[in-house]
């Protein structure tokens, strides 16, 4: 489906963005939307991705609902330093960093695919801050009592070593592409929409979608872009915690017709997580949680207020 002669999308520039200091001298960047002083939601985006990778829909429902959702780079994107950490857990000691510099207390999680797997990381880490866990078609475990077999993912299993070895030169080059390419982001995020499951393809239809899609690639990526390499070495480690120490609540969609993350990988972990919850979205792709937004918000604010 092309999206040529279709009206122009503009999104929005954040309310807030900046970046904070977190360990090491290092820095995570960040972008908010909605009110300033209202209950807090951190969007993990995917892979690849950058922190304005948040649906237009999410945007409008923070807006009106008076809620804060807080974007964050992963180091390497964006203006995040450069940083891989020994496993997915590690990095929740610098979402408390940033958590505390922006002044905020108890918050909520949500990460669509290659973000799910640090959405888990704080819930398993963040326990008292954190109080719930939204995932949208996220990757599962690859090593370890937890693991799922099978699904694209298995060829960063494989490619690992090679891209643990070469991450930074990759991350140069990767960057490089983009920026020869910019000229051309829209066409080709069409073709990629033209090859895609229906439910992708109606989505990345949708001009809104489109402008934030590109909107983010072209932000996220204007200085390096290494951390998609790193999330996929990361996800063929082991993650430093187990499904089982996710003790807060979690609620997981999926599309049952995900190319990407086999819906059985989502099913996969929801079986091994302590208080959680599957919700099939009938008919969709990988990126169909994205399609829902005001769904998953409502249920994911739910979580947690009978004890405010």
């Amino acid at each position: 489906m092309s999206l040529r002669g279709r009206t122009a999308v503009q999104p929005r520039r954040p309310t807030l963005e900046g970046s904070v200091a977190v360990r090491d001298g290092r820095r995570l960047s960040f972008a908010e939307y909605g009110s300033p002083r209202g209950p807090a939601l951190v969007w993990m985006h995917g892979t690849p991705g950058a922190r304005r990778q948040i649906p237009i829909d999410a945007r409008r429902y923070a807006a009106e609902a008076g809620l804060r959702i807080i974007g964050i780079d992963r180091p390497g994107i964006g203006s995040s330093s450069p940083y891989l950490y020994p496993n997915l857990l590690d990095w929740t000691q610098d979402l408390e960093l940033l958590l505390d510099a922006l002044a905020v207390d108890k918050v909520r999680v949500i990460g669509l695919s290659g973000g799910g797997p640090y959405a888990l990381a704080a819930g398993a880490g963040l326990a008292h801050r954190v109080e719930g866990v939204g995932v949208l078609g996220g990757v599962a475990p690859t090593r370890g009592p937890d693991a799922a077999a099978g699904g694209i993912i298995q060829l960063a299993v494989h490619a690992a070593p090679l891209l643990a070895a070469t991450r930074v030169p990759l991350g140069v080059a990767l960057t490089g592409a983009i920026r020869a390419v910019r000229p051309l982001a829209g066409p080709g995020l069409d073709l990629y929409a033209a090859v895609q499951p229906a439910g992708d393809k109606t989505l990345l239809g949708r001009p809104e979608f489109k402008a934030m899609f590109l909107d983010d690639l072209l932000n996220g990526s204007r200085f390096q872009t290494s951390a998609p390499i790193s999330d996929l070495v990361l996800f063929t480690r082991d993650w430093g915690f187990a499904l089982a120490d996710v003790d807060v609540p979690v609620r997981w969609w999926h599309g049952d017709d995900d190319h990407i993350v086999p819906f059985r990988h989502g099913q996969h972990c929801v079986d091994r997580l302590p208080n959680a919850t599957m919700t099939t979205i009938d008919g969709e792709s990988h990126l169909g949680g994205l399609g829902i937004a005001h769904q998953v918000l409502d249920e994911l604010m739910a979580l947690g207020q009978a004890a405010e």
